[in-house]
Order: structure tokens, then C-alpha cells, then sequence
């Protein structure tokens, strides 16, 4: 499945292009947010503990300038660094993620060495023939409702690997499989309905019952996701057709070559053996303990890691691959989303440089001044378009929820609308931009093992953005003026 890799993000080098690596992207975004220090004022709001979010929250109507602190040259060094952990962060650290996908990477790296992922494919290939494109909306579906029940977000890395291998063996490509995890996952933010990190956390912060705004909520999930399927579908039966049409059509060997590519020893056969169907029920086990911890029982990143360590080990065994083949192809997977785990680090860098030079909150007052005095349609239009651009720099969704509901929230009441319907353009907008934010560790992170450019996501998916753009903000309008 995943080949042996040594280039990290770029691994296909047959294939030239002038566009900069992800890595490039991220550190020239630190260097523009640092620049933006030297600019921006800087300021802050009073911060009370909230015991409903239980995080700090600012304070309405307490902003106030404080003494600048523009981020140099050695605070743009520090920031990948300090990307994986700053206790003093209000948003999560990115160290935790960064070592899960090490460790699922060295699971993976396991499993590819049984060859039972890869004979499971045109196992599964050979028994969907003819109707492989109704895994499509059913995939969809699956990570849609994880992202509106519990925001599924960085828990959908685990899957690429898996997914991708079975959309190129079905004659579509790799951007396919990652636009049924990262889309379908995300539109599922987008709609988030009972979603903690999310609606739960917004809705408290903003002072109001999370149910307030569910209708509303439900027509973005379902009517997003009929959207977003239909227009996956339609490009994969496009790529199929015609291989030349799909957006990464330059890359297709070299995806061949990494996601169907051979791990075994010897011969691989059509036909599981014995030994591959119990590592694949294994596989399929692990999973399911890790959504079952996840939704029900709290998990994080370093029980996730743990639950992949121990079923790595539980495979190494079945497959009596002895100490050292286990460990051995163990590092080696691990190796292979190494370059994964180190973007993780750098998306998060650019967090810390703006949260350091004290502009956050300069942002969010600017916010504040000029949504005050507008009409119902304008405010709530203006209201989702200052979350998107807010999004950008606070990817997270508690994040972005704990800094701007509680400024943003109340001035609904001056305009003389729902609170809910400011918490409804909060969690779309942000559901929207982490389709594309390359501050956002889960789009950085699956592209990257999905060996998709950036620029080649942005021409996929821009016609999409456009539609679900048009469509919240006529759903938000609609629900302003009933």
C-alpha cells in the first residue's frame, strides 16, 4: 500500500512543479502572520474562567491596547518548535497529533508487511464491480456523521492509507479518497448539530442552549453532504472515464506506485490466506475500538496512539514476523508519515507567532466595531465572513469558538437577531475554510499522505467551496428574515 518513501511530501519526483511544497506554504505563512505583528496594533481583553466552556473567555467591552510584541527573526525560528507544545496555548498543541500519526504509521507500516490490505483491495474490487461509486455517498456519510456528532478531525488521518489504495484500484485517483475522508468529516463540522468541540462549546460561550438553531443545523448537514457527494460522484465517474481529467493525472504512476505497491516478501496471491483475514478482522477491530473511545469514552490522541502500538504488536505476532521484522517495518512506516508529523508541528507555528504578538484579539475588536449598526442580512452575512477570515488563523473550532462567541455573540442582541444564528455562522465558516486551511493540520496532514499538491486540492474543490458558500449564506439569510 504505502511504499517505502524517503521524500516525505514530494514523492514523486518524474513530476515537476513550480508550486512550493507544503512546507514552504506554512513557513512563509509564519513569516507574513510575523510581519502582520509589526503592524497591527497590539491588544487584549480581560479574561474570566468559564465554568460552562471550562476554558478562559473574553470579555465583552474590556478591550484594551497594550504594549506591542512583534515577533523577529528568532521567534519565526522558534514557531515550528513551539508549534508542537506551548502549555500557554489556548488551542490544542499539536505534539500529541504528531506523535499519533508516527505511531499509526509504524501500525500501517506492520499491516503493509502481511500484504492483507493490499489483497483485501482486489478482493473488495472484484466483489463491487460495476457499483464501486456507491462507496462514495456511504463513505461520505459514515465520516459526516462523525464530524457532526463528535468533530471528527484529526482521528480521520488513520484512514487515508486505507481509503485511497481502494478508490485507485477502483479507477478513480487519490484525490477521490481524500475528498471522501476530509470532505465528508468536514462537512459534517460544518453542520455540526450535537458536535462538543464545536456547537457545545460555541452555544455556551455565546450563552445559550447548544439546541437553540438545530433546525438550521440539520438542512447545512444534510443539505451540504446531498451537495458534496453529488459533486465528488460526478468527478470520480469523470476521472474514470478519462483518467486525463483528473486534477493529479501527472501524479497517477507515482500514486500507483506508492498506494498498490507490493510490501511482501514473495508473491502475493489473489486469495487471502488464513493468516491475512485474521490480521484484516484485527485491522477493522482497532478501528472500531478507536471510534468507540473517541465518541463514548474520551479518548485523545495518546490512548489512540497506544491502541495502534499494542494491535501493531498483535499483528507482528499473528503474522510471526519475529522481533526483529516487527520492529523493522515498524520505524519504517513510521518513517514513511514522518514528513506528516513534522507539518503538524509547522501549521500549529503560525498560531503561536499571532498569539504571541497579541493581534488576536486587536482582529476580533475590529470585528466588533464593524458589525455594530448593520441591518439583519448584512449583519449575518458579515458576521460569517469575519468568522471565515478568523478561521484561517484560529483553525481550531474550540479555538475559535472560546476567542470570538463571547465578543461577537452579544452584539446579536443590538441587531436583533438569535444568538444561534451567530453560533450557526461561527461553525460554518470554520467548517468551510478547514476545507482548505493550510494552517489546519487535518488538511495538511491528509494531503500529505495522500502525495496531493495543494494547488491540485485547491483546483478540485474551489467550484465546491463557491456552491457551499452561496448555500449557507442563503440558508443563514433565509433563517434571518423568518
Amino acid at each position: 500500500m504505502l511504499g517505502d518513501n524517503r521524500d516525505g511530501l514530494n514523492p514523486e519526483k518524474e513530476v515537476s512543479s513550480r508550486f512550493p511544497t507544503a512546507y514552504t506554504i506554512l513557513f512563509l505563512l509564519i513569516i507574513l502572520v510575523a510581519a502582520l505583528t509589526w503592524i497591527i496594533p497590539a491588544g487584549s481583553y480581560d479574561r474570566v474562567m468559564s465554568e460552562a466552556v471550562g476554558k478562559e473567555i473574553a470579555v465583552a467591552g474590556t478591550y484594551k491596547e497594550v504594549d506591542p510584541n512583534p515577533q523577529g527573526f528568532w521567534e519565526v525560528m522558534l514557531a515550528p518548535g513551539a508549534g508542537f507544545y506551548d502549555p500557554d496555548s489556548y488551542v490544542a498543541n499539536a505534539i500529541d497529533v504528531a506523535l499519533f500519526v508516527l505511531f499509526l504509521g509504524g501500525f500501517l507500516g506492520i499491516v503493509n508487511a502481511t500484504g492483507a490490505i493490499d489483497t483485501g483491495i482486489k478482493t473488495v474490487m472484484r466483489k463491487l464491480q460495476g457499483h464501486e461509486i456507491w462507496m462514495i455517498p456511504i463513505m461520505m456519510s459514515l465520516f459526516a456523521l462523525g464530524g457532526t456528532t463528535y468533530g471528527m478531525a484529526e482521528e480521520t488521518l488513520a484512514f487515508y492509507a486505507i481509503l485511497i489504495p481502494v478508490m485507485i484500484a477502483a479507477g478513480y485517483d487519490a484525490v477521490t479518497g481524500v475528498a471522501i475522508i476530509l470532505i465528508g468529516a468536514g462537512i459534517g463540522v460544518l453542520g455540526s448539530t450535537i458536535n462538543p468541540f464545536a456547537t457545545v462549546i460555541a452555544a455556551n460561550a455565546a450563552a445559550i442552549p447548544f439546541t437553540e438553531g438545530m433546525t438550521l443545523r440539520l438542512v447545512l448537514l444534510l443539505g451540504g453532504l446531498a451537495i458534496c457527494a453529488g459533486y465528488v460522484m460526478f468527478y470520480a465517474r469523470r476521472v474514470k472515464a478519462d483518467p486525463s481529467r483528473s486534477v493529479v493525472s501527472k501524479h497517477a504512476g507515482a500514486h500507483q506506485a506508492i498506494f498498490l505497491k507490493d510490501r511482501t516478501d514473495g508473491e502475493q496471491t489473489e486469495t487471502l490466506t488464513a493468516t491475512q483475514s485474521l490480521v484484516l478482522v484485527i485491522f477493522g477491530l482497532t478501528f472500531a475500538v478507536m471510534i468507540w473511545g473517541v465518541s463514548s469514552q474520551g479518548w485523545w490522541m495518546a490512548r489512540m496512539a497506544a491502541l495502534f502500538l499494542g494491535s501493531a504488536i498483535v499483528i507482528g505476532i499473528v503474522a510471526r514476523m519475529g522481533e526483529k521484522k516487527l520492529t523493522g517495518n515498524f520505524v519504517d512506516g513510521a518513517r514513511d508519515l514522518l514528513g506528516v508529523a513534522l507539518v503538524v508541528g509547522l501549521a500549529r507555528g503560525i498560531v503561536v507567532i499571532m498569539d504571541n504578538g497579541l493581534i488576536a484579539d486587536t482582529i476580533l475588536h475590529s470585528a466588533e466595531l464593524t458589525l455594530g449598526g448593520l441591518g439583519d442580512l448584512a449583519f449575518i452575512n458579515l458576521m460569517f465572513w469575519i468568522e471565515v477570515g478568523m478561521s484561517f488563523f484560529v483553525p481550531s473550532s474550540s479555538g475559535l469558538a472560546v476567542l470570538s462567541m463571547p465578543i461577537l455573540a452579544p452584539l446579536a442582541d443590538f441587531a436583533g437577531i438569535d444568538r444561534s444564528l451567530v453560533v450557526t455562522a461561527y461553525q460554518s465558516a470554520n467548517g468551510l475554510v478547514n476545507l482548505i486551511n493550510p494552517t489546519f493540520a487535518v488538511v495538511v496532514g491528509g494531503l500529505a499522505i495522500g502525495r496531493v499538491p495543494y494547488d491540485r486540492w485547491l483546483a478540485f474543490i474551489w467550484p465546491l467551496l463557491v456552491i457551499l458558500t452561496v448555500f449557507i449564506s442563503a440558508a443563514l439569510s433565509l433563517a434571518t428574515i423568518m
